[in-house]
């Protein structure tokens, strides 16, 4: 982030906001404005709605991504894993470093949408 505090922090290490891991659901890591992602508590958010929803990796990730952390005025993307691997990488931003290896071994390097 330009400009900003002296010893802020990078990304948000939060558990629950920034990062989120649960063997039942998924794992979670996020990058982006961290005052956001701890107000909606995003990465354990996407855990839930996974568990209490029924949605997909992909689906409640863009939930928070795509929807919730702009409305709030905050920007960013996270990186999540579903216990059957199957990955999502949504962002709101103009690009952001991620990388995967899929299931059948092909590796995935992105920093901008396709």
């Amino acid at each position: 982030m330009t400009n900003k505090r002296y010893g802020r922090v990078g990304d948000a290490p939060v558990i629950g906001a920034g990062t989120y891991a649960d063997n039942n659901t998924c794992a979670v890591s996020c990058t982006g404005w961290g005052e956001y992602f701890i107000r909606l508590s995003v990465a354990k958010t996407v855990c839930d709605l996974i568990e209490y929803k029924g949605m997909s990796v992909a689906d409640a990730a863009n939930e928070l991504i795509m929807k919730k952390v702009p409305a709030l005025g905050g920007d960013g993307g996270l990186i999540a894993i579903d216990k059957q691997g199957r990955i999502a990488m949504p962002f709101n931003t103009a690009g952001m470093y991620r990388a995967a290896i899929k299931e059948n071994g092909d590796m995935e390097i992105m920093i901008f949408n396709r």
